[in-house]
């Protein structure tokens, strides 16, 4: 049974993982919620307009109010990089898919497989879950790099299994870690 627990702060060596607030509207618009390069790969298009981000924001906001809520924003040196956060979740097999995006500037240094590390341990250490999975799209092997960081083993590729927000039908590679497994690299 999970322990809900709703999105707390987090610390690693170099980042804060927050909860978002109104205020991240823009930075987050400007950093990477209107980059085709963050969002190339996944099912939403980039935000026209600020107004899009904020209209989100406000829904991730008020989401806040659920204890079974979990969305980080990540913090570098008090600027907005990205988020991070569970995008599935099945009660009944404790189980969760979490999902991250991140600034362009921020890619290949490491700081996407230090978030999801801190945030897979407060899912399994905290929140109690069974089972963590990690998918991305096969073209996008950076994200794989990260569930492979993070301890995950690669489970399969469902073939032309999500759209893009281009119309582009992609295969996506499926990773994952069990609790046991978890335990074990602690």
């Amino acid at each position: 049974m999970l322990t809900h627990q709703g999105t707390k702060v987090l610390h690693t060596p170099r980042l804060t993982l927050r909860r978002f607030t109104m205020e991240d509207a823009l930075p987050m618009f400007e950093t990477w919620a209107n980059d085709p390069r963050v969002t190339r790969f996944l099912t939403w298009e980039p935000h026209g307009t600020p107004q899009v981000t904020r209209q989100l924001l406000a829904q991730w906001c008020a989401d806040y109010e659920k204890p079974d809520n979990y969305n980080w924003a990540m913090e570098l040196d008090g600027r907005l990089i990205g988020s991070i956060g569970v995008v599935r979740m099945d009660e009944k097999s404790e189980r969760v898919d979490l999902g991250y995006c991140m600034a362009y500037d921020c890619w290949n240094q490491g700081l996407m497989p230090e978030a999801a590390r801190a945030v897979i341990d407060y899912l399994f250490g905290q929140v109690g879950i069974h089972r963590l999975t990690i998918c991305h799209a096969v073209k996008n092997p950076a994200s794989g790099r990260v569930a492979q960081k993070c301890g995950l083993t690669y489970e399969g590729t469902m073939r032309e299994f999500e759209k893009s927000a281009e119309g582009e039908f992609l295969d996506i590679a499926w990773y994952g870690i069990v609790r046991s497994e978890w335990e074990k690299q602690r």
